[in-house]
């Protein structure tokens, strides 16, 4: 897993690269819960452009900032999930209370759907 942060003024950037499972979640939890005390950050972006798996601790994670940020009026957002990742991130019902983009592959097939 790759993993980096970038403050960009109120917000936090986070990219992941690989899977976010098990393994690795604790170690993203408190890198984010780090970078959140030490910047005035009230918003994260996480970009899955690059990311291949997400299991339920991933899910987990992004809903703890979220649980943490909502009450400051922050908003965690998704952008770049292949489909795959975007229909976990659906089932789980995180497409509910977080911004997620969809895929554009997945937009597309959804218009092509529409059309016919």
């Amino acid at each position: 897993m790759q993993f980096s942060l970038q403050v960009i003024k109120d917000g936090l950037f986070a990219r992941l690269e690989g899977e976010f499972d098990l393994l690795v979640a604790d170690e993203i939890r408190e890198q984010l819960n780090r970078a959140l005390k030490k910047s005035a950050a009230k918003h994260i972006v996480f970009d899955f452009s690059k990311l291949t798996f997400i299991d339920s601790s991933g899910l987990g994670v992004i809903l703890g900032r979220w649980r943490q940020l909502a009450p400051m009026g922050g908003k965690v957002t998704i952008i770049g999930s292949s489909p795959q990742v975007y229909r976990i991130l659906q089932l789980s019902g995180l497409t509910r209370v977080i911004i997620v983009e969809e895929p554009i592959k997945t937009r597309i097939a959804r218009l092509k759907e529409e059309i016919q």
